[in-house]
């Protein structure tokens, strides 16, 4: 095959997957036909891929196919188990199902070649460093506070959330007593559960919602500065996965080479 026509998918996915990351950080949800443009594009050169390939080696793509399969199945009952969010799934499966190997031969060639599941470890490496990045962010910004604060959100004022230049969600417990305010931070357990519940305060509710809201903003104005967390959306980690893999390629496969 002189063209790999994956290589236009693969294009067309990494433009789609920046642009739902935008949506994702700025509004908390990705609509499904966010997705329409990239199917449009990126499924005919699926299929004109298999249909070459099956004419060189029916039996290696016919085993490609049910991998990808299989792998989609199981991202496919991480969202509905919430184990992960929906646009987070379906950009999973997307990408295991259009992009099943890699385009073209990335920096570090050679390995099993089965392009989603280094995407996947890279994803997975990118969020774990996601803390750091925002303890740097905050140290080059001269934010003071805790350490576990510090790794995991920023101070931000009410203005800039009321008017939409901070995105994330409420890092504080804010109460009055006395006439004063009260704060303290959320542990990350509790964090974690006020996700599970529904519980957590958005700054998009805050914004979308203001009468709704009143009480709560009228207490972060109060407080301002009040810290939130950027919960930094996994298809974030994700995007950063799938272009890593592109250029890079397998490093797993790479360093276990090494070992």
């Amino acid at each position: 095959m002189a063209f790999n026509p994956l290589l236009i998918g693969a294009t067309a996915i990494g433009l789609t997957l920046i642009y739902a990351s935008i949506l994702d950080v700025r509004d908390r949800r990705v609509p499904f036909r966010t997705w329409y443009p990239m199917l449009a594009i990126a499924f005919p050169c699926t299929v004109w891929y298999y249909v070459s390939f099956t004419q060189a080696d029916p039996g290696m793509a016919v085993r490609l196919l049910a991998v990808s399969g299989i792998f989609a199945s199981c991202f496919y009952l991480f969202g509905a188990l919430g184990l992960v969010g929906g646009a987070d799934a379906w950009a999973l499966i997307f990408i295991t199902l259009l992009i099943p190997t890699f385009p073209y031969p990335p920096l570090l060639d050679g390995g099993p070649g089965f392009f989603p599941f280094p995407v996947l470890v890279h994803a997975e490496v990118a969020a774990l460093l996601t803390p750091l990045w925002i303890l740097v962010m905050n140290r080059r910004h001269g934010v003071h506070g805790p350490l576990t604060a510090r790794l995991r959100g920023f101070p931000v004022t009410a203005d800039e959330i009321t008017d939409g230049r901070a995105f994330g969600f409420v890092m504080e417990d804010l109460s009055l007593v006395d006439g004063e305010v009260r704060r303290r931070f959320y542990s990350p357990v509790e964090s974690l559960r006020a996700m599970v519940r529904g519980t957590r305060l958005y700054t998009r509710e805050l914004r979308a919602s203001p009468k709704e809201f009143a009480r709560e903003i009228g207490m972060i104005r109060r407080a301002s500065p009040v810290w939130i967390s950027y919960g930094v959306p996994f298809i974030v980690p994700l995007t950063i996965g799938f272009l890593a893999t592109l250029v890079v390629g397998d490093t797993v496969f790479s360093l276990l080479s090494m070992l």
